[in-house]
């Protein structure tokens, strides 16, 4: 059955019903779904335009956002699309990960050659972001005059099968190094991993701001200065702890509040989204290995396959973690002399795409 695609300006209130009835015949991330991408519009002054991919019936097939902006580059701003992201860096703060086009199951393939058709045939952009890909994601098959991959991370994870296999041992999985800076930092908190309480949505709103509170001051790049992120995260807290797909975590022990985890759950996967830890008790004492070593426990015990955390190269993401995947960025851009000019300019001054 041929299918078409196009771009729109779209109604809210009718793109929910679109997005939502779509998404129950798909297999898509956490990303891509309504909690996620609801929320995202809710809470930014943005306009992303809507690709849409329907069949001779007019039925939709896969939905995606696309932003249009003038990004700034090297020798000037570039008329940029940007995947499920609006191209305005306070908006797209809450980072997409695992991110694609929302797709019928069983329909990929025919669905992406009519996105990636309609992309081609636009002629007000230059170059295309694609943020959070999977490894080789027909997405980047695009034709384009260059084609940068700019960063790949990796997206550290813990097999709660195997948790399950150790009899619930999750130490035993881990490095000596690892073991050991977890179990000093209990005996610093009295002996166990700390209790968990899980928040009802009267929680919300105080537990975020003690979230707020906690980070304050302790990155030079805080996404919990901005008040919309924090609104992102509130509005999607409270829309997804309802239906389990959203969890609020906090963590307390004799001596007190030890951390807070926001955590999504799709498709048997745990994922933290954010996190909040109260100060160190010793030198080396370490909240956070056990805030994320109570999770691991209390996920496996639901019976979950796997605790991601997310996109990252934090070395203690690699310490906690038993299994990988990756994540990639790209950028791919057309032909334009000022882009050539930079592409040239770049390779003499030694700098990355990303740069």
């Amino acid at each position: 059955m041929a299918c078409s695609a196009t771009f729109s300006l779209p109604d809210r209130a009718l793109l929910a019903q679109r997005w939502q009835a779509l998404e129950a015949r798909s297999d898509a991330s956490f990303f891509l779904r309504w909690t996620w991408v609801g929320s995202w519009l809710d809470s930014y002054p943005i306009r992303p335009e809507l690709l849409a991919v329907t069949d001779e019936a007019g039925r939709d097939i896969a939905l995606a956002l696309v932003g249009h902006a003038m990004q700034s580059r090297l020798l000037g701003g570039i008329a940029t699309l940007s995947l499920n992201q609006s191209g305005d860096g306070d908006a797209d703060r809450p980072y997409v990960e695992y991110n694609g086009l929302l797709i019928e199951a069983g329909r990929e393939e025919e669905a992406i050659a009519a996105a990636l058709a309609a992309l081609a045939r636009r002629r007000d952009w230059r170059a295309l972001r694609l943020s959070g890909i999977a490894p080789y994601s027909p997405l980047t098959g695009i034709p384009a005059r260059r084609k940068t991959r700019v960063d790949v991370s990796p997206v550290y994870q813990v097999d709660l099968d195997a948790v399950r296999a150790a009899d619930g041992d999750y130490l035993s999985l881990l490095s000596a190094n690892s073991r050991s800076q977890i179990r000093r930092a209990m005996k610093d908190h009295g002996g166990p991993l700390p209790d968990i309480a899980i928040a009802t949505p009267d929680d919300i709103a105080p537990w975020l701001d003690e979230m707020a509170a906690l980070n304050s001051g302790r990155h030079a790049d805080n996404a919990w200065d901005s008040a919309t992120f924090r609104d992102f995260v509130a509005t999607i807290a409270a829309r997804g702890l309802p239906e389990g797909t959203v969890e609020l975590l906090r963590f307390t022990d004799a001596g007190g509040p030890v951390g807070l985890l926001v955590n999504f759950v799709q498709g048997g996967v745990a994922m933290n989204y954010q996190s909040a830890f109260a100060e160190p008790r010793t030198g080396k004492d370490k909240p956070g290995l056990l805030c994320h070593a109570a999770a691991v426990g209390h996920y496996a015990v639901r019976g979950l396959t796997r605790y991601s955390l997310l996109a990252g190269k934090d070395r203690y993401k690699q310490s906690l973690s038993t299994c990988e995947e990756s994540l990639e960025w790209w950028l791919l851009e057309r032909f334009t002399p000022r882009l050539e000019a930079e592409a040239l300019l770049r390779r003499l001054l030694r700098r990355p795409a990303s740069a």
